[in-house]
């Protein structure tokens, strides 16, 4: 395990506390350790200060002219040469659509994009959305072995069709999407070797050539998707670049299927752990919402988030250098034991469930998160309804992919009875 170091003084005094950035398979007792051991820990290993308590990650995110987000979507492992070459030669220049960008710019694309990203969309979608799930959970509950795996037969599914037809862009395509999607995740949260980054730097080459392909495409037709509005907008007068909104592409066709697949994936798995709360809810579906906040807080599939000290700046009584990489343990302020009672405790009726960071706060709070939050609810109604005995399969441990920031099981076995 990785020596973290109390800052300042405990750079001499080096403190262990079993924490591995990387590991998520269960990072929280370590959390505990961290949240105990001081406010702000550096991880030499990444070479980030690890921000573990609610009070203070809510403050750096709150406090955006000294904490830029400008990092946010940086390789947590820089690129080795030949990953470089390949970028460079294949014509790549994505950025961050909102989340690495800091005002004036993030202030000006954020109200564009918002404008059209709405409750109309959402209301729009909501049908189709439950339509898949009703399908895949009708052709999964067919097999007559009676075993599946709520990953691989939905989670992945449903949340990428939603995306995809809300950006306009084939959902025939979904394989693909998923394997750039993939390198995308390694690339940037990854702990990947130079040799490694290679073959996910050709990857992100193609993904950001459809992402500008679907711009040029919008540009030329009336199809009805977030894409083309964005380019009806512009030519309304909305200022927005071709490559702004293809690089809003390049993130929501990521993070809009990505982490919604993780927080299904998440609240199905923690929801069938705890049988009495999964009756609760096949009992009574009003109370899905709620439960869904409380995963959230419990299990969020964003465990980390990152930002950086524009100057020197303190964070919970602890001072630190200008320029330097702060790591936001989500997951840890979501079971900060100052903000929620018995904090590792899963309670769908937990009164205070929503202040959970799991989807930020301030200016950076994420745009899709009643997106997310609406496909998590529909499958959950669904599933409740249409396999309401649904088990998780007896002695499987559930495995996490290792990665810095995005918590989820790589599958959830499931049984049932005939």
């Amino acid at each position: 395990m990785p020596t973290v170091h109390r800052v300042g003084e405990a750079r001499r005094c080096p403190v262990t506390h079993g924490f591995d950035a990387f590991d998520l398979t269960d990072p929280f007792p370590a959390y505990a350790q961290l949240r105990a051991g001081g406010p702000v820990l550096y991880d030499e290993r990444t070479g980030y200060w690890v921000v573990s308590r609610y009070e203070d990650v809510r403050a750096v995110f709150t406090d955006w002219e000294t904490f830029s987000s400008a990092n946010a979507q940086a390789p947590v492992r820089e690129p080795g040469a030949q990953a470089r070459r390949v970028l460079r030669e294949g014509g790549f220049t994505a950025y961050s659509g909102l989340s690495a960008r800091v005002p004036p710019e993030h202030t000006r694309i954020r109200k564009v994009v918002q404008r059209q990203f709405g409750r109309r969309r959402y209301r729009a979608l909501e049908p189709q959305i439950r339509a898949n799930v009703v399908r895949l959970l009708k052709r999964m509950l067919l097999r007559a072995e009676r075993t599946g795996d709520l990953v691989s037969d939905l989670a992945i599914d449903v949340p990428t069709i939603t995306i995809l037809t809300l950006l306009g862009a084939d959902p025939a395509m979904l394989s693909t999407f998923k394997r750039w999607s993939a390198s995308r995740a390694a690339m940037t949260w990854g702990d990947l070797s130079a040799e490694e980054q290679v073959p996910h730097a050709h990857r992100l080459v193609e993904y950001w050539h459809e992402c500008l392909r679907l711009v040029a495409e919008a540009g030329q037709s009336e199809r009805d998707s977030l894409v083309g509005d964005l380019v009806r907008a512009q030519r309304g007068g909305d200022p927005i670049s071709d490559h702004e909104i293809a690089s809003v592409c390049y993130s929501l066709l990521f993070a809009g299927h990505e982490t919604t697949t993780a927080l299904i994936s998440n609240a199905l798995s923690v929801l069938l752990a705890h049988r009495e709360q999964w009756d609760s809810l096949v009992a009574d579906a009003g109370k899905i919402p709620g439960a869904i906040d409380e995963v959230l807080r419990h299990s969020p599939a964003v465990i980390t988030w990152r930002r950086q000290a524009r100057r020197a700046a303190t964070i919970g009584g602890v001072e630190v250098p200008a320029g330097a990489n702060i790591l936001l343990v989500l997951g840890s302020a979501n079971r900060d034991e100052r903000r929620f009672v018995d904090p590792d405790v899963f309670d769908i009726h937990r009164g205070n469930a929503r202040e959970h960071l799991a989807f930020g706060f301030g200016i950076h709070y994420c745009l899709g998160s009643v997106l997310a939050k609406t496909q998590a609810k529909i499958v959950v109604e669904e599933v409740t309804r249409l396999c309401p005995h649904l088990r998780l399969a007896p002695d499987v441990p559930l495995a996490y992919g290792a990665n810095l920031s995005l918590r989820a099981p790589l599958s959830v076995p499931v049984t049932w009875a005939g």
